[in-house]
């Protein structure tokens, strides 16, 4: 057997590339499906090339995954790169989910704000400040006015970095900018604000020191885990100053009396929006939480 990783799959065929750099299209084994497994994009596996008489060569066994997405469906990330931009409208509850994702699997994370020359900046400066204690990097670009890339392309060193968010948002362009790739791009429609979703699977660029997924674009990600709802402190870094200083324990930061965390936002140490977005994910989960055993 021989030891590759997926780039991309397609109608039950997956495209590999192995150790020598060779792609290699197989198929998986019906013993996956019997397991309940998929092999994803970003996956290490085992693998036996075609042959004279197969056409296809066959995914022999999926090496253990150092983190997993399912929304894009990726492995084995090391950053994930959150694309948003001025154009379309920015869903800042999204980016908080997928930065709740992120922390959960110990993924770094960074977040690009694109098209940054239609508001000379504002936007950026703006999200900067809301994640100033979050954790994360914020930066401004231009994928066509090729502003900022020098700097992104630093952070992407040795990493293997998803590249995701909403339809529109310019992420096939600024992969396109930052390593002269041709991927299709779609344009903005201009009578529902949205954008328009050209890349329609996740791909794997092997690329100089550094891997890069491009992903489909979308605009809903449900928060489905289950767990103790006082733990969702735990994936906001901007609120461990406080934690312990509150009156009562445990608490959830949301109305108790005396809590420091709200405090905090009274004060503008804590950005307000991004506690109210916390506030709302902490009723998702407060809700999977009373219905666990239903």
């Amino acid at each position: 057997m021989m030891q590759g990783t997926l780039l991309r799959g397609m109608g039950g065929l997956y495209t590999v590339r192995g150790e020598d750099g060779t792609e290699y299209v197989l198929r998986a084994k019906k013993k996956f499906r019997r397991q309940r497994i998929s092999p994803l994009v970003g996956d290490d596996i085992l693998f036996t090339p075609g042959g004279i008489s197969d056409e296809h060569g066959w995914v022999e066994e999926i090496l253990p995954r150092r983190s997993e997405c399912l929304r894009p469906p990726v492995s084995n990330m090391t950053l994930m790169c959150i694309v948003i931009a001025v154009q379309p409208l920015p869903d800042w509850l999204l980016v908080d989910k997928m930065l709740y994702y992120a922390r959960k699997q110990h993924i770094k994370t960074m977040i690009l704000i694109n098209k940054c020359d239609l508001d000379g900046g504002e936007t950026a400066r703006a999200a900067q400040k809301t994640y100033a204690g979050a954790d994360t990097r914020v930066l401004g670009i231009s994928a066509k006015g090729n502003e900022g890339l020098d700097e992104v392309r630093a952070c992407l060193r040795g990493e293997t970095a998803c590249f995701l968010g909403q339809s529109g948002v310019g992420k096939s362009t600024t992969l396109n900018s930052l390593f002269a790739l041709e991927l299709e791009t779609g344009d903005i429609s201009l009578k529902i604000a949205r954008g328009k979703n050209t890349t329609r699977h996740a791909e794997l660029f092997c690329l100089e020191d550094m891997r890069v997924f491009d992903t489909p674009g979308f605009s809903l990600l449900e928060i489905e885990d289950v767990f103790d709802p006082v733990q969702l402190q735990d994936y906001y870094p901007e609120f461990e100053p406080y934690l312990g200083q509150c009156r009562f324990a445990p608490c959830y930061h949301h109305s108790e009396p005396g809590c420091a965390v709200r405090q905090a936002v009274a004060e503008g140490k804590i950005d307000r929006d991004r506690h109210e977005r916390y506030t709302l994910l902490l009723e998702v989960l407060r809700k999977n939480w009373r219905e666990r055993y239903d």
